[in-house]
């Protein structure tokens, strides 16, 4: 008895799986993030957290000063 291969079906099957083994690596490939002062980014963003319309204002008050 013979046996018949699925050539196409058989490409295909291996490309998913290239594709789903690929899309695990670059999932689990992120960097460690090492030496990060955990204290000075808390304190920076405290400091930054009443100030979200403080950069607008400035980018008004410089185009106030041209247009004078």
């Amino acid at each position: 008895m013979a046996v018949t291969r699925l050539k196409r079906k058989g490409l295909r099957n291996k490309g998913n799986s290239a594709k789903r083994t690929n899309s695990i690596k670059l999932l689990t490939a992120t960097p460690v993030i090492k030496n990060v002062d955990v204290e000075a980014l808390k304190q920076g963003f405290a400091n930054n957290s009443g100030n979200t319309t403080a950069p607008a204002d400035k980018k008004e008050e410089a185009a106030n000063t041209t247009a004078e």
